[in-house]
């Protein structure tokens, strides 16, 4: 009976490190595997060896195959940055390079601006059709949220966040706007502002939505040409008079996008 214990919780280990990272369930079996010839005995010996592989793994060895499958980590620069490292080290932070191309065009437009480009969460670095929980189409590279603007009660924009993981602190509709969200979750769709439990904590309470400054950087990623779609939430869209027939309604199946804008290439 213990046995059994022992191997289900290592199964759903595995299926829980494949899960978050993609490649954790395979460097936790390779972990096993070490421990069973290192003879030396050390206090969480399984925990140092699998943190030591893994973080070898996605630092070293993963940004080199990755091309292999036509992903590439997602370039960092002065003004492209992830919202919350977390998710480089979980490897959520892959794109095509023509993905890449997309936001060094688009920040090299706003130079002489204080907008940066604050990415969330993009792909896996291997295999298409690989899902990337909880999102419904993050499984080819083509794929990247992005970060709203914020800013200050004084007007000035800031590169912060307003929660840890980038994602869940919402700008509802005000009154008079159309709300998409009541009539989603009113037709059934639960789901619909289920991000509102990822947020890892609220920060910064003192900032507020940038309708410029959110404006200024969706149309300037609009300006490429390999721009498939945008999702954001309806009501920001009409807030901020966007009328590109490439800003696209993501369906009630999705959940809610006005806590981040989502972009994909052709």
């Amino acid at each position: 009976m213990k046995n059994l214990i022992k191997i289900a919780y290592r199964i759903v280990l595995f299926i829980l490190l494949t899960i978050l990272t993609q490649i954790g369930g395979v460097v936790y079996l390779a972990s096993l595997i070490i421990i069973k010839q290192w003879n030396k005995k050390l206090r969480f010996k399984t925990l140092i060896v699998f943190i030591s592989l893994y973080l070898f793994s996605t630092l070293i060895l993963v940004p080199l195959v990755a091309p292999l499958f036509g992903r590439e980590k997602v370039k960092h620069s002065k003004k492209i940055n992830p919202a919350n490292y977390m998710t480089v080290l979980l490897n959520r932070n892959y794109v095509t390079p023509e993905l890449n191309d997309l936001l060094r065009a688009t920040i090299k437009e706003l130079n002489g601006t204080a907008i940066e480009i604050h990415y969330l969460d993009a792909s896996f670095p291997f295999i298409n059709k690989f899902p990337l929980l909880p999102h419904l189409s993050h499984n080819d590279g083509k794929k990247i949220d992005l970060s709203l603007i914020y800013e200050t009660k004084n007007g000035d924009v800031s590169n912060k966040q307003k929660s840890n993981s980038g994602y869940g602190l919402f700008e509802n509709p005000k009154q008079g706007e159309y709300n998409q969200i009541d009539k989603c979750i009113g037709n059934g769709f639960i789901q619909y502002d289920f991000s509102k439990y990822l947020t890892l904590g609220e920060i910064n309470k003192e900032l507020v939505f940038s309708e410029n400054g959110t404006k200024e950087l969706i149309e300037n990623i609009l300006k490429s040409s390999d721009l498939g779609k945008l999702f954001i939430e309806p009501h920001l869209k009409n807030r901020m008079q966007l009328n590109n027939n490439k800003i696209r309604y993501h369906g009630c199946s999705a959940v809610r996008h006005d806590d981040h804008i989502h972009i994909q290439l052709k």
